[in-house]
């Protein structure tokens, strides 16, 4: 097992690219690394340079992330990405390449390994609890529908701030507590967004990018809703996104089908055969 630089870093990132899309979610943490947009994460690999493995895991010797101190029970996260069952299984029950005897949580893997995760958890006494599983949506080329946008309402199409924290924070399905305050304001921080605002100048309809470089956290508020801000904001976003280099994908829960018929008609597309799913362990 080998912890990569951040040469190594530059490297891995153009192999991943070649395996897009099933490779998307590692792609993602280290395009973003790699702009230095933070993830205060180890990176690990089989062999190098042919990895059949790659791990993102915490970096336990860091209690910092974006220059900000991390919060209780935040950045626990592990991301991997693999082509070969066995030498995965080898590298998590063997090499001691995660710390099992903490809380943490498995992000975008393919579910296909979920029987996988679920049994080498059970030999260790270690809880696992399921937490969603998502449809993987990208956008290879840009590609997008024109949107009709009004010269007023385009003067109201802007870029999320600090001062909107609170607001995404408390609308967000997986938000509401410190940890989702933390993980919003650096989202924000260190990612485009795009957001709608009304006369005052408040957002009503939003998307940001996760550290992943994934979008997501789409949402409008209620009256504002059949206005097409979704469509808008997305829009403007993708266009962002692969005018600086981004990856343009998104995670989209497997019961939401609203957010799948938008960005599916939006000209994004998806491995039928492939499902991600986000597992957390000692909770």
């Amino acid at each position: 097992m080998k912890v990569l630089n951040a040469e190594e870093l530059r490297v891995a990132e153009g192999v991943l690219f070649k395996q897009l899309p099933k490779s998307l979610r590692v792609y993602g943490l280290l395009h973003s690394m790699n702009m230095h947009k933070g993830n205060t994460v180890d990176v690990v690999v089989d062999t190098w340079p042919d990895f059949k493995v790659i791990i993102c895991r915490p970096d336990l010797k860091s209690k910092y992330t974006w220059n900000v101190q991390i919060p209780k029970d935040a950045n626990k996260t592990v991301s991997y990405y693999s082509t070969d069952e066995q030498i995965l299984r080898r590298m998590l029950t063997e090499e001691n390449s995660l710390d099992w005897s903490t809380y943490f949580m498995v992000e975008g893997f393919d579910l296909t390994h979920a029987t996988l995760l679920k049994d080498m958890s059970s030999a260790r006494g270690v809880n696992a609890r399921l937490i969603c599983v998502a449809r993987v949506m990208y956008l290879p080329d840009c590609t997008l529908p024109p949107v009709e946008i009004e010269s007023e309402l385009r003067s109201r199409i802007s870029s999320l701030n600090d001062s909107h924290v609170e607001l995404v924070n408390s609308t967000w399905k997986y938000g509401g507590d410190e940890v989702g305050h933390w993980n919003i304001k650096n989202y924000i921080s260190n990612f485009p967004s795009c957001c709608i605002t009304d006369d005052q100048g408040q957002p009503v309809s939003w998307i940001l990018v996760y550290n992943d470089c994934a979008m997501g956290i789409l949402y409008t508020l209620p009256e504002h809703r059949r206005k097409g801000y979704a469509k808008i904001v997305v829009s403007t976003l993708a266009r962002k996104l692969h005018a600086e280099g981004y990856p343009v994908y998104c995670f989209i829960d497997e019961d939401n089908e609203v957010s799948y018929r938008l960005f599916k008609k939006m000209g994004f597309t998806q491995d039928p055969s492939y499902r991600a799913a986000w597992l957390e362990f000692n909770f």
